[in-house]
């Protein structure tokens, strides 16, 4: 492993150079990935795979007709490569099980039976195994039971891939019975197109991972844009500046510079006013979020969340109510604004 400086902390982590996909293909030589589902990270992570030369099935539900025929149009062939949950399940010795958390608890009872000796259990991630007293996943003792955990959306797994570039990914080992987990998790982190490897737990991860999603990510981002646009067009100001100066201002030109060089790289290329104005604000921010942060890391941890979550998503009504909840926001003025804006944005 490489040791990379990490703001004064080293930490180990797994690069191309010295884990190149050679090296990977050598050590999946011999397994057939079984990639169960075919909805969110199911989809870039086969085809990664694939294009990079490992041999990859696909284990749809039939019923869900939506994904199964997306598979079939991402060149995935019926009887070939394309089969039906539990039969993937069986021919696979590498199950890639990537389906969503609440089904991932809904489907194990058919998963399992077809766990048998040596094979490996992947996830993407520490959900169900963490909490596994809520989720009842509970391996059995005789697999490899791994994870890697790309850190962005599917589809920006596979767009970074055909670019070239790649997600770089937590992996972890949870149980390794055949001596070969870890070989096996990096392996496929090279090959699903990680830009590098970091360790972790699966525990870790799925702290790490639902607090950032309920946070910075998502919700902590879509609530500070909601307050900010409120409080400007309070003020009089036109829904087309508000969402410039929230949001498209933030993602076509901000971000970006974050993203070649840091945040105080970003600091220092803009006016003096920003800079001073964004140093005065941002320890307000910081404290004023900080509790919220704090609570809601504990809830994670505690497992509340998690309770939640498989609550929710396991009502008879959840996708209504989903649809609804996501309906509100892209309904309100900020978000018809935001696509009013970007279809004025000059073609590329």
């Amino acid at each position: 492993m490489a040791q990379i400086d990490f703001g004064g902390v080293t930490e180990s982590v797994v690069t191309r150079e010295e884990f190149p996909l050679s090296k990977a293909r050598e050590v999946l030589k011999s397994e057939v990935v079984a990639v169960i589902g075919y909805g969110v990270q199911g989809p870039a992570q086969a085809m990664n795979m694939r294009d990079n030369g490992i041999n990859v099935i696909i284990g749809q539900a039939p019923e869900f007709k939506n994904d199964w025929e997306r598979a079939v149009a991402d060149g995935f062939v019926p009887g070939t490569t394309l089969f039906g949950i539990e039969e993937a399940a069986e021919r696979g010795t590498i199950i890639q099980y990537l389906v969503s958390d609440a089904a991932q608890r809904t489907l194990w009872l058919r998963i399992k039976p077809h766990l048998t000796t040596g094979k490996a259990l992947y996830f993407s991630h520490g959900f169900s195994i963490t909490y596994k007293e809520h989720t009842g996943v509970i391996p059995p003792p005789d697999i490899d039971v791994i994870l890697c955990a790309p850190k962005g959306s599917g589809t920006s797994v596979r767009r970074n891939f055909l670019a070239g570039a790649g997600i770089n990914s937590s992996y972890s080992v949870f149980h390794d019975h055949t001596g070969r987990a870890e070989e096996r998790a990096i392996a496929l982190g090279i090959a699903i197109g990680s830009g590098y490897l970091f360790p972790t737990t699966f525990e870790k991860e799925v702290f790490s991972d639902l607090t950032g999603e309920r946070g910075v990510l998502m919700g902590a981002l879509e609530g500070i844009m909601e307050a900010q646009y409120q409080v400007l067009r309070d003020n009089g100001h036109s829904p087309s500046e508000a969402f410039n100066e929230t949001v498209e201002e933030l993602t076509q030109s901000l971000i970006r510079l974050v993203d070649e060089k840091g945040m105080d790289w970003m600091y220092a290329n803009c006016s003096a006013t920003a800079q001073r104005g964004a140093l005065d604000w941002k320890p307000r921010f910081r404290e004023a979020t900080l509790p919220v942060f704090r609570e809601l890391y504990d809830k994670v941890s505690s497992g509340e969340e998690c309770v939640r979550v498989l609550s929710s998503t396991g009502s008879a009504d959840y996708r209504e109510k989903l649809d609804a909840e996501l309906k509100e926001m892209g309904g309100s003025e900020l978000w018809r604004t935001g696509a009013a804006v970007r279809k004025l944005r000059p073609e590329k």
